[in-house]
């Protein structure tokens, strides 16, 4: 029988969002979200970013990249993402 999922708080940058979440899931979206909030901060705190919406979109690449770096992917596909990684922070130093 499916789980029914509940609402959770999550705080990221002193921000609450309300997720649903089957409850056996609870607490891996409570480690998701603090690992979140820790590099959205550690993105915020550089200086180099500045709006939540693009601190979330680098924190959102350096998660994947650093998931897809641990992860079987073929070189190919992270000489790609380095390269996206690269274009993103060249684009935001511009503004």
């Amino acid at each position: 029988m499916p789980t029914t999922p509940t609402t959770v708080e999550v705080k990221i940058l002193d921000k609450d969002y309300l997720v649903a979440c089957p409850e056996h899931a609870q607490e891996a979206l409570q480690r998701a979200a603090r690992h979140l909030d820790k590099k959205m901060r550690e993105i915020r705190n550089s200086g180099k970013v500045f709006g939540l919406e693009r601190i979330a979109v680098m924190a959102a690449l350096n998660i994947t990249h650093e998931l897809l770096e641990n992860s079987s992917m073929s070189g190919a596909a992270a000489d790609l993402l380095r390269q996206m990684d690269l274009k993103l922070e060249e684009a935001l130093d511009e503004k």
